[in-house]
């Protein structure tokens, strides 16, 4: 399940069980990603927070199932196949075409952004994400200007930094501490975008 100590639902007290209960899918099931967390429930709070804000809250504009294929990608520049597989599931379930979702996810893993069945403004914003992910200190305003020039707002460049920036940390805590879909319901997510502060996976 990962390389550190975890504490199972069925042994979760005090804060950690309410956490816990807040999470859970089918059958009590804890992603092993907010299970690595166990021992400092705070840790779980902030990530599950900025997770449910940065990808699944109802001020987004961009669609979700567009947001999930940027977690997909930058997923994959970073080498996290646990964010791919879980993320391109939801964003297979969201898209509702499989076929082409199929193809974005046979594009993602050649690399290649050109190949993905997506239109010019979403092959821009996977330039950004690439560019945040791999050479972040070079990136200037003039990345931000292409995204605007292909269409997206200011609030819609804000969404596509968030959501790269946010999987870098989500790569970094399953790669970091060895954390494996071993025992994972692969692509559950708090989808109830309605309500902010529900975090339940379904």
């Amino acid at each position: 399940m990962s390389w550190i100590k975890t504490i199972p639902f069925e042994q979760a007290t005090g804060k950690l069980k309410m956490l816990y209960d807040r999470v859970t899918g089918p059958d009590n099931n804890v992603d092993n990603i907010m299970m690595s967390h166990s021992l400092r429930p705070h840790t779980m709070e902030g990530h599950m927070a900025i997770y449910k804000y940065v990808l699944h809250h109802s001020g987004n504009t961009i669609p979700k199932w567009f947001l999930e294929v940027l977690g997909v990608w930058v997923s994959q520049l970073n080498g996290c196949n646990y964010c791919v597989q879980h993320h391109f599931s939801g964003m297979k379930r969201l898209l509702g075409d499989d076929p082409r979702a199929d193809a974005i996810l046979v594009a993602v893993n050649a690399l290649d952004i050109e190949a993905s069945p997506l239109d010019a403004a979403q092959h821009q914003a996977m330039r950004y994400a690439q560019k945040l992910s791999q050479d972040t200190a070079n990136m200037a305003q003039t990345d931000v200007q292409a995204l605007r020039d292909v269409g997206y707002s200011d609030g819609e460049v804000l969404e596509i930094n968030q959501v790269s920036a946010y999987f870098g940390y989500a790569n970094r805590t399953v790669l970091g501490l060895g954390c494996s879909t071993v025992g994972d319901v692969i692509g559950l997510s708090p989808n109830n975008s309605a309500d902010p502060d529900d975090w339940n996976h379904a």
